[in-house]
Parts: C-alpha cells; structure tokens; sequence
C-alpha cells in the first residue's frame, strides 16, 4: 500500500513538473526554432534537429516557469491560470526554481557543445528579456506587450544562427515576421481574456476597452505582416510561391481584423486567434517548402 501511495505521489510531481513547461506554448516555440534551422541550413542533420528540439525545450521551460514564479500570486486571480501546479500548491517556488535551473544548464551546454556561442547568447538573452523584463512589465501597462514580443520572435532567429553561427538580415526578416504576428495574436487573446486580465491588475490589450480603437490598433499592426511576408522572397531566401501563399494568408488575416473592427464581439477575437494560430506555421512551412 505504502508502495502504490509513493508512486502516485511521484506520478503527481511528475505531472505537475510537466505542466510547468507550458508544453502548447513550448513546442510552438520548438517548431518556429526547427524552421530557422532548417531553413537557414545547406544540409540538414537531423541529429542536430533533435538537439535542438531538446535544446529549445529546455530553455523555453525554464524560461516559462520563472514567469510563473513570479506570477503565482495573480494566476490564483484567474481562472485559466489557477490550476497551475504553484498557485495550487503542488509544487513549491525551491522545486519549480530547481527544476529551471537545471533546464536552463542543460541547454546552454547543449547550445555552446553542438551549435555555438551566438546561438546560446541569443537563447539566454530572450530567457532574461521574458522571465526578468517582460514578466514584470506585465503590471505596469501595455509597454509588456512590446517587451514580450522580443523574446517571442528570437526562436526562428536562434534556429537560424544555430545553423550558421551567423547573423544578418535573413535571420532579421525571420525575427520581423514572428515579432509583428505577435501583436494581434496576443491582443487577441487579450480581448478574450480582459476582464480576468483586469481583475489581476495586467495591462495586455492596446487600448483600455474592448472597442473600436482597439481593434483598429490591432489592424495597424497585422498589416505589416502582407508587405514582411514578402522579403524572404526578396532575400533570394524562398521562392515566389511561398511570397504569394505569405501574403494570402496576411489578407486572410487582415480581413478578420476588419470584421473586429465591424463587430467588437470576443466571438470575432475568438476566430482571430484561431487564424493566428494558423497563419505563422502554414507561412514557416511553405517558406520552407519552397526552398527546399
């Protein structure tokens, strides 16, 4: 009996340690991070992909539970956020730091031993700008939000530098594309998540209701994906087609901007959420398609 209770208590920790890593939110972040490598690389080793994957897991986990360190008081505020293992008391604030630190060990020894060095600065800086800048901004208003979109646009940008420990402007475009999709699709989410968002005193959306202006400062910055979206194409990067299906789907996107505009129903928030989820791994993987 002592034996079945031990094991389920190891089996809750397991879990528990599990769900700090935000896995949805990770393995985004492990997709974007493979398409930067991919892309960037003449020949792909696929041993490398998978330390990479690793790699990128381990420092968005660590990454992911620091923010949840600091922001275990307000995840009690929330509903989506209160069944956290911190809020709940399933782990405690030494177990979740531990299990960072040796997330964030073991990725920058496997950056700096198989990729290199600016691969492993650009991975330790976006942990510092998310767990240490943006996290905190969170309660000081909308400046979070342009904090936060820094961090959320260096994956493909590591991906890429990993494969030729090299910076330019091919990476640049990849980070300018994942930063500027980052506005509607997080004040997307914000507009769902508002009056949870205010009731824990965090400031994400661009305005201060649900309303009309809001909407129209989410288009603004949608619209800089159609024009973005055409300059891997213009790199020599990718191929026309992938320029084409890009700028599609940034009209695509557009359009449900507008039908917010109309609307100012979390409905149409909800669908463009949705579309945002969709439009960046569809335009990453025909990127990649066409030049392959």
């Amino acid at each position: 009996m002592e034996k079945v209770i031990a094991l389920r208590i190891v089996n809750e920790k397991a879990k528990a340690y599990i769900e700090l890593l935000k896995l949805k939110l990770t393995l985004a972040v492990v997709f974007s991070g493979v398409f930067g490598y991919c892309l960037a690389a003449d020949v792909i080793v696929w041993w490398k992909v998978a330390v990479l994957v690793i790699a990128s897991i381990a420092i968005t986990g660590a990454a992911n539970i620091i923010n949840q360190i600091i922001e275990k008081d307000s995840d009690k505020l929330m509903k989506r956020t209160a069944g956290r293992p911190l809020p709940t008391g399933r782990l405690s604030v030494n177990e979740a730091a531990g299990f960072a630190f040796i997330l964030f060990s073991a990725a920058c020894l496997l950056y700096v031993e198989v990729f290199n060095l600016r691969a492993a600065a650009l991975a330790v800086l976006s942990l510092l700008l998310y767990g240490f800048v943006y996290t905190p901004l969170k309660r000081k208003g909308q400046i979070a939000v342009y904090i936060g979109a820094l961090p959320g646009a260096f994956p493909p940008m590591i991906g890429w530098v990993a494969a030729t420990n090299h910076f330019g402007w091919a990476p640049g475009i990849l980070f300018a594309i994942q930063f500027f999709w980052q506005f509607p699709h997080f004040w997307a989410i914000g507009w769902l998540a508002f009056d949870e968002y205010k009731k824990a005193g965090i400031q994400m959306m661009p305005g201060k209701a649900k309303d009309e202006n809001t909407a129209f400062r989410i288009m603004i910055y949608t619209l800089f994906l159609i024009p973005v979206g055409w300059l891997p194409y213009a790199l020599g990067m990718t191929g026309i087609n992938s320029a084409f299906i890009a700028m599609i789907g940034g009209i695509l996107f557009l359009a449900q901007t507008f039908h917010l505009m109309r609307t100012c129903t979390d409905k149409a928030a909800l669908q463009m959420m949705f579309g945002s989820l969709l439009y960046l791994p569809v335009v990453q993987i025909v990127y990649l398609l066409d030049k392959l």
